[in-house]
């Protein structure tokens, strides 16, 4: 369908269609009783999507109108330190499962992907591009990218991974019987990162909190391992 560029220029109509998206996805959201395919962020994207379609926009004019959203994600990502210092005390007792938690999953993480990848006859640039799948966006398109992989397709791979878990974690939580906050939140930032966090932040603040936690500390992990990691699953696929 042709653009309309008379109608959708600059950034208020885009703002405005973001904010829209989101407030009708979270209306959907309770009005479900908050059934885990409906979460806001999925739902929400699929409306602007929708949107840009049938206007036929490219997704570079969008962004630049949502640039001012863009920003402020540093803010908020500072502000979740507020649930962080709340929770200080259990934190600091919590160390030794957490760091071993962190350690388990990061790599769990990255190998799971490249392996998936491979076994389904994957290039190595898709490998890579998969493998930090589970770290936040910020860190995970540069560290594919450096290493070889595609931006583009690390983002697509984060994004799902978000959306995925975050829509499966009630149902793994209650299969395993996992009840207390802080494991859930641990969980759910550990594996859906954002996405996972922002539900956590929804359930209860000690989830929210630690959910935050560990999106930040896999973020490092992440981080700091993809090199050894990419670099051992490399030196095993050629030798196996």
């Amino acid at each position: 369908m042709n653009q309309l560029p008379n109608l959708l220029t600059g950034p208020l109509p885009w703002l405005v269609l973001t904010f829209s998206a989101y407030l009708l996805a979270v209306w959907g959201y309770r009005r479900s009783n908050f059934h885990p395919l409906l979460i806001p962020v999925f739902t929400g994207v699929m409306l602007v999507v929708a949107v840009l379609m049938l206007t036929g926009t490219p997704y570079a004019v969008y962004r630049e109108g949502v640039q001012w959203l863009t920003f402020l994600i540093g803010p908020a990502t500072v502000a979740l330190a507020v649930p962080l210092y709340a929770q200080r005390q259990r934190i600091a007792a919590l160390w030794r499962p957490i760091s071993l938690a962190l350690l388990v999953g990061c790599v769990v993480g990255l190998l799971s992907a490249m392996g998936i990848a491979w076994a389904l006859g994957g290039s190595w640039q898709t490998l890579v591009s998969l493998a930090p799948k589970s770290a936040t966006i910020p860190i995970a398109l540069p560290m594919a990218e450096r290493l070889g992989g595609l931006p583009s397709l690390a983002a697509v791979a984060v994004a799902i991974t978000g959306v995925a878990g975050t829509m499966m974690s009630a149902a793994w939580m209650r299969w395993l019987r996992i009840h207390d906050p802080a494991v859930q939140g641990f969980a759910l930032g550990l594996t859906a990162h954002a996405i996972g966090t922002a539900r956590g932040l929804q359930i209860h603040p000690t989830t929210g909190a630690f959910a935050a936690l560990a999106m930040g500390l896999n973020g490092v992990a992440t981080a700091l391992a993809m090199p050894w990691v990419v670099a051992l699953f490399e030196h095993w696929r050629q030798g196996a």
